[in-house]
């Protein structure tokens, strides 16, 4: 028989509680859990005997802390995964359910009965391994030594644990080829934006001909996330003839990387209403967002089609953007001057650019939003849990 409430274990690094950690996503997926599969318990992230090392890392600076938290908890999964079953046996969970932070099932033993499930946007071993990852260097040079030893771990977490809850196609070809998942294994489930009440459908300003264009970056690093690009991007629209603005959110440029033609807006708290009401007015007033970066996945794009907005991407990682349906994303060595003529092409054909804003809402309506992903998850771990 199906339950219509899951009994939900919720394991974690950090608690979803905080919806500042992992971009808002940890604190989405708990939601989007409570609201729509059963009654969320959050297990507690302590280390047990191992709590003063966890102390000790997060008291190291951040590009330490990082990197050697996952790694040191795998390193001592026997023993923090004692404080994990006692947890476990004190209820009675028809899930135990994973996210993010893949180290918190290693070692784990789940109860009779449960159904064990990972989701994340990637794993170490997937990211270190792909192409996002490697234009990123390694902060800790000799932590390379250990990589194969720390992916045998992710793979024998991952052979254990009954489902597997991927947000994009990237990741699910990602771990068959470096964690030997089998195909077929993972599902695909788009996450959503993170945004408490969606905005009305077209409330996004059109497009005239002619211009002029309003582009739009999101990102607290602005290296990483394009920033560059979009400013030279930018540029080579005004040298075009078209007036064109960029309107930066989330950073403060350096110095040398500004331009007349960019509004600084900076860093937005849209848990306060002000500044929540600056962010919605920035995703109206565009016409593109523009976020020319290497991601495993990127909440922003799935904002943008919130607001109807398309979106401007690389074809890199696991971007939620599908070309020609929610914006177009661009292969690698894309010049600036060839993502500005694709963007003057609709400045000369505003109708077109009016159907891609309808196109990026239906796409948020039906597949970037967190309802949509609840209803899937709840449809599967209930089928799963029914044969148990």
């Amino acid at each position: 028989m199906t339950k219509d409430r899951l009994r939900i274990a919720y394991l974690c690094d950090y608690s979803p509680l905080n919806p500042n950690l992992y971009s808002g996503g940890n604190a989405r997926i708990y939601g989007a859990l409570q609201k729509h599969v059963g009654d969320v318990t959050i297990l507690d992230e302590g280390w047990g005997l191992a709590e003063p090392v966890r102390r000790l890392i997060l008291a190291m600076p951040d590009a330490i802390n990082l990197r050697a938290r996952w790694r040191v908890h795998l390193m001592l999964r026997h023993i923090i995964a004692r404080s994990v079953r006692k947890q476990l046996e004190a209820g009675a969970f028809d899930v135990v359910f994973c996210a993010y932070s893949l180290q918190s099932l290693a070692g784990v033993h789940i109860p009779d009965g449960a159904v064990s499930v990972y989701c994340s946007d990637a794993t170490q071993t997937t990211y270190k391994r792909s192409e996002v990852g490697q234009s990123f260097q390694s902060y800790l040079s000799v932590s390379r030594v250990l990589d194969p030893w720390f992916a045998a771990r992710e793979a024998e977490v991952l052979d254990k644990t009954d489902v597997l809850l991927w947000p994009t196609e990237w990741l699910r070809a990602g771990a068959e080829e470096h964690l030997n998942v089998p195909p077929g294994k993972a599902q695909v489930v788009p996450w959503g934006a993170n945004l408490d009440t969606p905005p009305d459908r077209g409330s996004t300003a059109p497009m005239t001909a002619g211009g002029p264009v309003r582009l739009l970056f999101v990102g607290r690093d602005w290296w990483a996330k394009g920033g560059p690009m979009a400013r030279e991007v930018t540029q080579a629209l005004n040298a075009r003839g078209i007036e064109a603005r960029l309107s930066v959110i989330g950073t403060h440029p350096p110095e040398e990387q500004r331009a007349s033609c960019m509004d600084i807006i900076g860093p937005l708290d849209k848990s306060k209403a002000e500044e929540m009401a600056q962010f919605e007015a920035a995703f109206r007033a565009a016409h593109f967002l523009i976020n020319p970066s290497f991601e495993s996945y990127g909440f922003a794009y799935c904002e943008a089609a919130a607001y109807s907005l398309p979106a401007i991407s690389l074809k890199v990682g696991g971007v939620p953007v599908r070309d020609g349906i929610n914006g177009h994303a661009f292969e690698q060595g894309v010049t600036a001057s060839e993502i500005a003529e694709r963007i003057a092409a609709y400045a000369a054909d505003p109708n077109a650019h009016t159907a891609l804003r309808a196109s990026s809402r239906t796409e948020f309506e039906e597949r970037l939003n967190w309802d949509a992903w609840g209803q899937q998850v709840s449809a599967l771990l209930k089928r799963n849990t029914a044969t148990r």
